[in-house]
Formats: C-alpha cells, structure tokens, sequence
C-alpha cells in the first residue's frame, strides 16, 4: 500500500495565453495536495461516467495500485490561476517501452479526463503538446466512451485496438416498486415472481442495500470471492480480480465515509448469495462487480439480484444504471441503448507505432480469443 507522503513533484510551463499555464503533478504529496482544487473542478465538470476519475476514487486506487513500478503523471491545464482540466496519467515501462496510462487502472472502467467546458481551443492544444512530448513511447487509453471529454484532445492518428458497447438501463421503465417495469414482458414479470418463490422454497430471503461501514466492507470483501470463485468455475481468467489488490481497494471505498460505493446483497438465512458493488455519481449508478453464489444459478439468482439493484438505485434517485462493458448476453436483456466504447493507442515514436499494430491491435487479442477457444479444463489449468 503506498503511503502517498512523497515530497511534491510539481513541474510547471506557461501555455500559449497570457495567464495559461500547463503543470505536471508527479509525486504522492502533490497529488493529495489538489484534492480541494479536484473536487471543485469535478462538481463543476464531471459528467457522471467519471466517477473513476473522482478523486476519492483515485485515492483509494492509489492507496493499493501505486507501487515503484508507476509514476504519477498528472497534467493539469490552468487558466488564471482556476483548474481547467486534469489528465490523470501514470508513466509505466512496458513491453520494453515507456508508456502513459491512466490512474485507475485496471479498476476504472472508464479511462478519461476533466475538462471544463469553456476551456479554450488554445489551452486544451498546450495541454496535449506537453502529453505527447513527455518522451513517453505511446499514450495507452483503455475503454474510452463516445462520450468522453478526453475525445475534446486525442488526435485523429489515434489506433482503436477494441471495439466494445456499454449498455444502459432506463430506471423508470424497469423499475416498478420492488420487482421488473413496464419494459418487461407480462412472462418476464411472472418468471421473476416464481424466481421469488422458488427461492423462498430454499430458506428465508432478504435484500438490502448498504452504505460505507463495517457491514458494506465484510459484504465488499465476500463479494470479491464470490466472484473469484464464479470465475474459476466457469474456466474464465481475470488478472484483475484475482489480485489482491483489487479485493483491498473495494474493502477501503466500503469503509469510506462518503463513498459513493452502494453495496446491495440478497441472503438466503443470513448467508449473502448474491452481492452487487455499484457506484452513484450525478443521478446514475454504474454496476461494477455483480457477484452470486454458483450453488443457485438454476434459481436464476443473478436476475432477482439485478431487479433488486435496479429498484435500490431507483429509490436513491438514479435514472440510469450503467452495466458497463463488455455487452454479455444477460445485460442485453436489460439494455435500453448502447454506449460505444474504444480502448486506444496513441503512439509517440516509432517504436510505439510498432508496439500498437503488432502488440496492442493484433497479439494480445488473439491470445485472449485462444484462451476462450480451449476446453474448460485447460483453461482452468492455464490461468491458475
């Protein structure tokens, strides 16, 4: 875990306006030191797919993912002396080139920035001079929405290595109080009582929703493991869930005063079954870990747990929920649009231009589609 008690690393250079300036943050110190600024600029800018680029959000990634292997690489865009925009980057050597990434990764779903929308053409252009002049090879840029303010700086040579859509909920068309809307069949409404029923069958059932404290932080944790263990049964790798890391940053934002972590779980007898960890941010929620126990799939578990999580998102006044990537079969089921998603490289050198299009476009997807071509057993033996 790192401590983020280094000393400030805060390099500055004026932009191309009078009163413009460009800052790289690169230190722990420095970066607590902009929470102030951060949050003003977040509540002000942010759209609320960027609740994983909040600072609270960072800051407990930071806490567990920040090691001596990863710099901070904070671009800040300044304009009289106000916070305009923030690149929250990290610098990594990888493949044996120098990379950019973003802060939060492999966490955040999303990768993007902050940008007012009035910053000007001339400061959003100083601020990606100094991003692609900072001698790194390439700019890594995963899941980047349609939608993104960092669209506003990436420029046209920039190489999609994935092709992805993020589906979305209509909350006022399937939610009615507790149970399926109107955006469902009459036999999808009926089938999700008899899930009920068949359910109570087994013992007594209850549902809840829990903010930060002690109860959200043992439910984070069990929910991890319940998905680390769905995982493994069904042949599927995650690096990212199966760190440990990943477990210890969803129990740190549970144990947060004013996380915007919500954690919902369906019991059976007192026994979590079922656990979603989602995240509130502008009037939507964005499901992260949907996580059931593999012992009840034939009850249809993980439907119920997703009308429950629907209707307590609901209540606290969402009016989308956001499955995110990657479009399964089972969030199409609930999707009332679609968000185009890209994950991107933008090279900086030769050598990140061949790393894009042999690596990045070509290798590591082809690697990902033969692990999901072999037998279950094999694949089980390969990603433990």
């Amino acid at each position: 875990m790192n401590d983020l008690t280094l000393p400030d690393g805060l390099i500055g250079g004026q932009g191309s306006k009078p009163g413009a300036r460009i800052e790289i943050v690169s230190t722990g110190q420095g970066f607590l030191a902009l929470r102030r600024e951060w949050d003003e600029l977040f509540q002000r800018a942010a759209a609320p797919q960027q609740v994983f680029q909040s600072f609270g959000f960072l800051e407990a990634w930071a806490r567990h993912y920040l090691d001596d292997r990863l710099r901070l690489h904070i671009v800040l865009a300044r304009q009289d002396r106000r916070l305009e925009a923030i690149v929250p980057l990290i610098r990594q050597r990888r493949f044996g080139l120098e990379s950019l990434r973003f802060m939060g990764t492999p966490v955040a779903q999303f990768d993007d920035a902050i940008i007012a929308p009035g910053m000007s053409d001339e400061l959003a252009a100083a601020l990606w001079r100094t991003i692609e002049t900072s001698g790194a090879d390439l700019l890594d840029a995963r899941r980047v929405r349609a939608d993104a303010a960092l669209r506003r700086l990436l420029p046209a040579h920039s190489i999609p290595v994935e092709m992805l859509e993020a589906p979305f909920a209509d909350l006022e068309m399937r939610v009615d109080g507790d149970g399926p809307g109107k955006a469902y069949s009459a036999r999808d409404r009926s089938s999700h009582r008899r899930r009920m029923r068949r359910l109570a069958d087994i013992g007594e059932v209850s549902s809840s929703v829990v903010l930060p404290g002690p109860e959200a932080v043992r439910l984070a944790g069990e929910a991890v493991d319940l998905k680390r263990a769905w995982l493994d049964a069904n042949g599927l790798a995650s690096p990212t869930v199966n760190d440990p890391r990943f477990r210890a940053f969803f129990v740190e934002t549970a144990s947060t005063p004013g996380s915007s972590l919500r954690v919902s779980a369906i019991a059976i007898d007192g026994k979590p079954v079922a656990i979603d960890l989602s995240f509130d941010c502008k009037g939507r929620t964005f499901g992260h870990v949907i996580a059931t126990d593999a012992g009840y799939e034939r009850e249809g578990l993980g439907q119920l747990l997703i009308h429950h999580v629907f209707a307590a998102a609901s209540a606290r006044g969402a009016t989308i929920f956001d499955l995110m990537t990657p479009l399964d079969d089972y969030k199409r089921r609930h999707a009332d649009g679609l968000t185009r998603v890209e994950s991107l490289i933008v090279p900086f050198s030769q050598s990140g231009r061949i790393l894009a299009r042999t690596v990045f476009r070509h290798g590591l997807p082809a690697a990902k589609s033969l692990l999901r071509r072999l037998p279950l057993r094999l694949r089980r033996l390969l990603i433990r």
